[in-house]
């Protein structure tokens, strides 16, 4: 059907529109002779061009239509397209049914060299094939837009009403799901259509890469909200009367006592998605009008642990690194909940880690395992605590500890003991910035003389929206808009909203930080018990960058807007 010489020229075509250079195409070139494969996929892979540029360029060349989400990528209403196509095969062939028109079918294919799936699709549909080409990616998102996730919820609702009929009138008395009995709130939690919403709800959380799902009763409603990059989302939620049922879907999969409805529950359980193992830990606390249920999504694949990816600077990076390969001393993340502390730590490790060195590690929970450190999750109902354990950590032999948080004067004293005797230690606290962290050492009873030769780095980190590569757009601010502000470049960006960033014009997070580097002149004010004002101020005149800098200086390399900046250093301005 399509000549395969053409196919063999698609370089050229790249290369005469200036997507790329001779040079990137040989190099692709010398990798297909190596390892096989599409050209076009091995120019993706290496960086040199984008998924849609690659499948615009073999569209043109085998001139086929290519379709973009969003604009061509829509499927014919009222053509029953779905069962022409059923939604199995599309997933599994990552096909899309667009019209049908005269016993002529047009489908979008992401492959349309692929003749036995074109073989396949004429004798499932009896039609003629007219393909169209599009990214993979837009398919996939089209194909759950129109077999739907919308569409199972609804079917899903609907067929939760029919769970409720007999429940809600007996013998002429309403009764509400507050009486149910415990047999009955078990079996309607394992009916059918409350399996598949509590499915769905997971599922498509983890689609928009959430990392939060709050699930919480309202007087006459259900509130449904994902927290996506940091933010909270609005999502159309199930009707009220199905909250009982969730919720009790969600305590048997984690393995919480359903009948317990008083006291919070902290709970978990690992699903599987396309292979990937993905953890989520469950917490319900009792409200006025039901039990509230947060779901944490822990994805070990979207977890970038490298710390030249996290979003430090050239001369931040170099400072961390020499901090923590030092033979001893205490390394502290500072910052609130949510900040990416645990992130970097494990970034850390990963970097550092190796079979000449002892690890341990001691947190409240584990979050990520990591191949090569030992971890070990605090219970404090059977007295494991962060002390307990350290305790013991220092007949374990180790070279690096990591503590998942210092909260107490035990913790911290043992903490700092082990620093200065020889074993380097990673750990947490909850200030705003880095010199606090000093002073809160010494508030929780830490004397100086031991603070000041023990502590080796301080990094004060947020975690800040990335804007979206794909529609970011470029403006000159006005003078009023930049204010006080020390922006250095003439053009800063600004988020838009595309298909690729579900509309939001942000796309992932990255880390803006201050990194505090403890020399002598910063142990003798800890010594003279400093106040922290005093300690930044001479941490900035050895060049530490303060988080608002940090923040505007991802301004004006682009990465991020100028509000997003301001939404997350507001009230730390310098």
């Amino acid at each position: 059907m399509f000549p395969k010489e053409k196919y063999l020229r698609l370089g050229e075509l790249l290369i005469k529109e200036g997507v790329i250079t001779q040079a990137q195409l040989d190099q692709a070139i010398r990798v297909q002779r190596q390892e096989g494969g599409r050209l076009g996929e091995i120019l993706v892979r290496l960086g040199f061009l984008k998924e849609d540029q690659a499948v615009a360029a073999l569209g043109k060349q085998l001139n086929i239509p290519y379709f973009s989400l969003g604009s061509d990528l829509k499927p014919a209403m009222d053509q029953n397209l779905s069962d022409i196509i059923p939604k199995e095969f599309a997933i599994k062939n990552t096909v899309l049914p667009l019209s049908h028109t005269l016993g002529s079918l047009t489908v979008a294919m992401f492959d349309p060299l692929d003749l036995i799936l074109i073989d396949n699709l004429r004798k499932l549909t009896a039609c003629d094939i007219n393909p169209v080409i599009a990214t993979k990616s837009d398919i996939n998102k089209a194909i759950e837009k129109f077999y739907g996730k919308s569409k199972i919820f609804e079917e899903a609702v609907e067929a939760s009403y029919d769970i409720v009929s007999d429940d809600t009138i007996f013998s002429g008395v309403e009764v509400t799901d507050e009486e149910l009995s415990l047999d009955k709130l078990i079996a309607r939690a394992e009916e059918a259509p409350v399996v598949k919403l509590v499915d769905l709800i997971i599922r498509q959380a983890i689609d928009e890469h959430a990392s939060d799902i709050h699930i919480e009763p309202f007087k006459d409603r259900i509130s449904l909200r994902y927290r996506i990059d940091g933010k909270l989302y609005e999502i159309p939620p199930p009707a009220k009367h199905l909250h009982l049922p969730i919720i009790s879907r969600i305590k048997i999969l984690s393995k919480l006592d359903i009948a317990e409805k008083r006291l919070p529950q902290d709970g978990a359980f690992l699903v599987r998605v396309e292979d990937r193992p993905i953890d989520l830990r469950i917490s319900t606390v009792p409200t006025i009008y039901g039990e509230k249920v947060v779901i944490r999504i822990l994805d070990r694949s979207s977890v970038v642990l490298d710390l030249a990816r996290l979003g430090f600077d050239g001369k931040q990076l170099e400072q961390i690194r020499k901090g923590i390969n030092a033979p001893y001393g205490l390394v502290l993340m500072t910052g609130p909940t949510g900040s990416g502390k645990t992130t970097t730590l494990y970034a850390i490790l990963s970097e550092i880690k190796g079979p000449a060195k002892n690890i341990i590690t001691i947190e409240d929970p584990v979050e990520y395992k990591l191949d090569g450190v030992n971890q070990v999750q605090v219970k404090p109902e059977i007295g494991l605590t962060f002390a307990t354990a350290l305790r013991s950590f220092l007949r374990q032999d180790p070279d690096i500890m990591l503590v998942g948080e210092i909260r107490d004067l035990e913790t911290s004293q043992i903490c700092i003991r082990s620093a200065l005797t020889g074993h380097l230690v990673l750990s947490t606290l909850h200030t705003n910035d880095a010199p606090s962290a000093i002073t809160r050492l010494m508030d929780i009873g830490i004397e100086p003389y031991m603070v000041a030769p023990s502590l080796l780095l301080i990094v004060a980190q947020r975690l800040i929206r990335k804007l979206c590569p794909d529609c970011k757009e470029a403006y000159e601010p006005t003078p009023e808009q930049v204010g006080t502000m020390k922006i250095k470049s003439d053009l800063i960006y600004k988020p838009k909203g595309c298909s690729k960033c579900n509309q939001i014009g942000y796309r992932g997070r990255m880390c803006i930080s201050e990194v505090l580097v403890v020399n002598e002149e910063i142990r003798d004010l800890i010594s003279q018990r400093a106040s922290f004002q005093k300690v930044r101020e001479v941490g900035r005149s050895f060049g530490m960058q303060t988080l608002y800098e940090s923040s505007l200086k991802k301004v004006e390399e682009g990465t991020t807007s100028l509000e997003e900046a301001l939404s997350v250093t507001v009230g730390i301005a310098d």
